[in-house]
C-alpha cells in the first residue's frame, strides 16, 4: 500500500490484557466458512469476529519485520495482549516460486542486503531461524502465532520482494512486469499446499491491492481469478477490488460464479489519503458523510448482498499530528461499529529492517515503536477495543438486540452511575442496553428512564418524563453522528463530552461548511448489539410498557431532579 511518508514489551503485557481481556477471544484455530455477511466457525456456526493486525514479510530481506528487535514468542504473545486475534502476514509470489530465494538462509538473505546490524538482532533475538531458509523461517512465523492462539490471513501482497504499491510498480494486475498469472497461480498453489492442515491458518488473500494502467473489469473475472479460488478454497478465499482495493461496485451487476459456497470474502482498503487532503481541506461532518457513503456504495453494499466484508488495510499516523489521519478516525471508527466490519490494522510494524532504500525506517502507522519494546500510542489501543468484539452475527444472541451508545473519539460508551448522577463515558464492557425508539427517545432498555437534556452546558441525566422535546434526539449532520435535542428553554443542543468524560449538551458544531472546526467530541454511534454486558441489572429496572405500581412516584421522584 502506497503511503505518504517506556514500557518494554514484557512490562507492558498487563497493561494490555487490562485493555483486551474481554475484547477479543483468542483464536483456537479451526476452519472458519461464511454464512450469509457473517465469517463463522465450521462446527459451531457462530460467528468468528476478525480483529487482525498486518505484519510485513514481504519486502527484501522477506522475512517478518521486527525479528531483530525481540523474540517471535515475545511479538506473538503482545498481539494477543493488545487484543488482536488474528494477523494478514503478507508474502511475495517469489518465496514460493522461485527456490534460489526461497532456499536462501535468513543469514544469507540479510548479507545479500548489507543489514549487518539485523543480522546480529536476529542472531541475539531468534537465534532458531538465522541459518534456516527463508520459507522455513516464514513457517516458523505461523507455527508461533499458532501456539500463542493467533489466526493467519496469508497475504500475497506483491511478486517481487519489496515495499507496495504504485501504478507503475509492475506488479498491480494481470500482465504487468511482476505479475505473470501463470506464476501468481503457481505461487498460491504452492503456499496453499504448504499450510494446508495448519490449524490457525484461515484465510488467503489472493493478491493485494489490483491497480494500474492494465487493470479492468473484464480481466478481474478472468480464468486464472477461478483457478487460483479453486486451489485455495480449503481456507477463507478473500477477494480484492480494483482501483487499489478501493472499487468492488462492479459486482453489484456481475456477481461472482463460483462452484462452491461459504469460503468467499471481499476485502477493502480505507485510508484517510484514499479521498486525498478531504479531511484538511472541508468540513468534517460533510467529508464523514461523503467518504462513508462511497465505501458503502463502492463495497459495504455486498453485506446486503449476504457476502462477508472485510476491512483488510485502515490506519492513521500514530503520533497524532495528522490532521487528515485524526478527522477520519473518527469517523472510520463510526463505521466499522455500525456495520460491525471484521478488520485488519496497518500495521503492528513498528519499524523496517530496510524499506525504499532506507535501513531501519520508522513506521509511525505502526502499533509498536521503532524498536518493537514499547506501544506507540496507548490511547489508541483503548479507541479501537470495542471494535475487537463482536456485537452481532449467528450464535451471539445473549441479549435482544438493543443499542450501543459508541464514542468514536475516545472509544468509550455512555454509561449510568445511578439513576441520579448525570450520565458519563466508561469501558464498553460495561455498557446497559437502550432503546431507541421511533419516536427518537433513547430509553435505557427495560425501565422507563430516558436520556434528558436540561440546557446549555448541563449534564445530561436520566429521568422519567419522556414525552418532552427535551427527551428527544434526532440523528443529524451529515456525519450521522450528531445526537441532537432541544433544551427546556426552546435552545438546540447536541449530546457533548466535557473534559471529565460527563454527558453534557452544548451548542451543535460544525453543522455549516467551516473546515476548521472540530466535531469529534458530539460524534456519537448508536451501534446494534445482541451482546451482554458485565454489568448488573439494578432493582430500579421495569418494562415501560407495562403500567407499574410506583410509576407515578418514580415520576415525581425524578422531576424533582
Amino acid at each position: 500500500m502506497g503511503r505518504l511518508f517506556s514500557f518494554s514489551l514484557l512490562s507492558f503485557l498487563p497493561l494490555l490484557i487490562l485493555f483486551s481481556i474481554l475484547n477479543a477471544k483468542p483464536a483456537k484455530g479451526f476452519p472458519l466458512s461464511t454464512n450469509s455477511r457473517w465469517i463463522v466457525d465450521d462446527q459451531s456456526g457462530q460467528r468468528v469476529k476478525l480483529a487482525c493486525v498486518n505484519w510485513a514479510s514481504h519486502l527484501e530481506p522477506v522475512v517478518a519485520e521486527g525479528l531483530s528487535k525481540k523474540p517471535v514468542d515475545v511479538i506473538s504473545k503482545g498481539i494477543l495482549a493488545m487484543g488482536f486475534n488474528c494477523v494478514r502476514f503478507t508474502w511475495p509470489i517469489y518465496l514460493a516460486t522461485n527456490d534460489s530465494l526461497a532456499f536462501l538462509t535468513v543469514r544469507q538473505s540479510f548479507q545479500n542486503l548489507g543489514l549487518t546490524e539485523a543480522i546480529a538482532g536476529i542472531q541475539t533475538n531468534n537465534p532458531s531461524i538465522i541459518d534456516i531458509p527463508l520459507i522455513e523461517a516464514f513457517q516458523a512465523v505461523v507455527s508461533n502465532l499458532g501456539d500463542n492462539n493467533v489466526m493467519v490471513i496469508l497475504d500475497n501482497h506483491i511478486t517481487k520482494p519489496g515495499w507496495c504499491c504504485s501504478n507503475t510498480d509492475g506488479n498491480g494486475f494481470f500482465g504487468d512486469q511482476y505479475f505473470d498469472p501463470q506464476l501468481w497461480i503457481n505461487g498460491l498453489t504452492k503456499m496453499a499446499t504448504l499450510f494446508n492442515g495448519v490449524t490457525n491458518v484461515i484465510g488467503m488473500s489472493l493478491r493485494n491491492e489490483l491497480r494500474g494502467p492494465k487493470q479492468n473489469v473484464n480481466d478481474w473475472y478472468r480464468e486464472e481469478l477461478k483457478q487460483c479460488i479453486q486451489q485455495t478454497q480449503m481456507f477463507l478465499v478473500i477477494l480484492s477490488g480494483l482501483n487499489f482495493d478501493k472499487d468492488l461496485s462492479f459486482i453489484r451487476n456481475q456477481p461472482v460464479s463460483l462452484t462452491f459456497t461459504g469460503k468467499t470474502v471481499f476485502e477493502v482498503h480505507w485510508y484517510s489519503f484514499t479521498d486525498g487532503q478531504a479531511w484538511v481541506n472541508g468540513n468534517p461532518n460533510q467529508v464523514c458523510g461523503r467518504v462513508a457513503n462511497n465505501m458503502k456504495g463502492s463495497s459495504g453494499f455486498l453485506l446486503d448482498k449476504g457476502w462477508p466484508l472485510l476491512v483488510s488495510e485502515w490506519g492513521v499516523d500514530l503520533r497524532g499530528t495528522n490532521v487528515n489521519d485524526n478527522r477520519y478516525l473518527n469517523c472510520i471508527l463510526g463505521v466499522l461499529t455500525e456495520l460491525d466490519l471484521d478488520w485488519a490494522l496497518w500495521t503492528l510494524v513498528g519499524s523496517y529492517y530496510l524499506r525504499e532504500g532506507v535501513v531501519g525506517l520508522n513506521e509511525y502507522y505502526g502499533v509498536l515503536n521503532w524498536n518493537w519494546g514499547e506501544i506507540r500510542n496507548s490511547s489508541f489501543l483503548q479507541r479501537i477495543s470495542f471494535l475487537q468484539s463482536p456485537s452481532r452475527g449467528p450464535g451471539l444472541s445473549e441479549r435482544s438486540l438493543h443499542k450501543v451508545i459508541f464514542h468514536p473519539l475516545t472509544g468509550l460508551c455512555v454509561l449510568r452511575k445511578s439513576y441520579f448522577d448525570p450520565l458519563r463515558l466508561g469501558p464498553c464492557t460495561d455498557t446497559e442496553p437502550w432503546n431507541y425508539t421511533p419516536q427518537k427517545i433513547l430509553y435505557l432498555k427495560g425501565t422507563y428512564f430516558c436520556i434528558q437534556s436540561n440546557g446549555l452546558g448541563k449534564p445530561a441525566k436520566l429521568g422519567i418524563k419522556c414525552t418532552n422535546s427535551n427527551t428527544r434526539w434526532e440523528i443529524i449532520s451529515d456525519s450521522k453522528m450528531h445526537l441532537s435535542s432541544q433544551a427546556k428553554d426552546g435552545t438546540t443542543v447536541c449530546l457533548d463530552v466535557d473534559s471529565s468524560n460527563t454527558l453534557v449538551t452544548n451548542t451543535c458544531k460544525c453543522l455549516g461548511t467551516d473546515k476548521t472546526c472540530d466535531p469529534a467530541s458530539q460524534w456519537f454511534k448508536l451501534v446494534d448489539s445482541t451482546r451482554s454486558s458485565t454489568t448488573t441489572k439494578s432493582f430500579l429496572q421495569f418494562n415501560p410498557s407495562l403500567d407499574l405500581p410506583g410509576k407515578d412516584f418514580l415520576w415525581k421522584l425524578f422531576d424533582s431532579f
